[in-house]
């Protein structure tokens, strides 16, 4: 008996932080099926090419959105006969993260943002792939050093702590928030860089790199 093969594709959830939301870089689909409907970057698996899924996943996004990611991680795996009008297909899903001042220097034409807040209805089951993508970020980031690859690579502690927030979807003390960086010492102080502020400049931290990204034994 022949069996039909599944149509095999990569899928990536980009995450940046922009005017002080959590956004999603999101594309119009030119071709069928759901043309015109918004999606994720995406695009098939190139058997011929692609070292794995993570550089599949790597070139995809590049290629969409002319953006190389810092920080990529495999989320799950989407399949089933109902997900694609074409047939049987699977998904292997990522989500990214990139600071806004990369975004900014290398997406491409056609690259829109939208607020995880407010994200309109997406093609195939992307609506359900970044649901679970943005659980992912919200809960690995209570345990690690993941929000600072939203943030430039200097940056304030203020800063640091607002992208915590939005990450999280919480308030966070800033008392116990600043106690909780100095027991984790994964950031370094940028010896005579400041930042403007309204009151007095504001000291600019950076993230150690051998230490970029950094898994914590404890919630921030």
């Amino acid at each position: 008996m022949a069996y039909k093969p599944a149509i095999t594709t990569i899928d990536v959830v980009l995450f940046t932080l922009v005017d002080e939301a959590l956004q999603l870089v999101l594309l119009a689909r030119e071709d069928a099926p759901f043309p015109g409907m918004l999606a994720l970057p995406g695009g098939y698996l190139h058997t011929e090419s692609d070292a794995d899924t993570r550089a599949a996943a790597r070139r995809t996004l590049e290629q969409k959105t002319n953006i190389k990611a810092p920080y990529l991680e495999q989320l799950y795996t989407f399949s089933g006969p109902d997900r694609d009008p074409r047939g049987w297909s699977l998904s292997v899903a990522y989500y990214a993260l990139v600071s806004e001042d990369v975004l900014s220097l290398r997406k491409a034409e056609g690259v829109a943002l939208y607020s995880v807040d407010c994200l309109p209805e997406l093609a195939f089951d992307h609506n359900e792939i970044v649901a679970m993508a943005l659980k992912r970020l919200r809960d690995k980031s209570s345990y690690s050093s993941l929000p600072c690859y939203l943030l430039p690579s200097e940056f304030t502690l203020p800063e640091l702590q607002a992208t915590y927030e939005i990450t999280m979807g919480c308030k966070l003390d800033k008392s116990s928030f600043r106690r909780k960086l100095d027991e984790l010492d994964f950031l370094e102080i940028i010896a005579g860089n400041f930042k403007a502020g309204k009151h007095r400049p504001a000291q600019l931290y950076r993230v150690r790199k051998e230490k970029s990204l950094m898994l914590f034994d404890r919630t921030v």
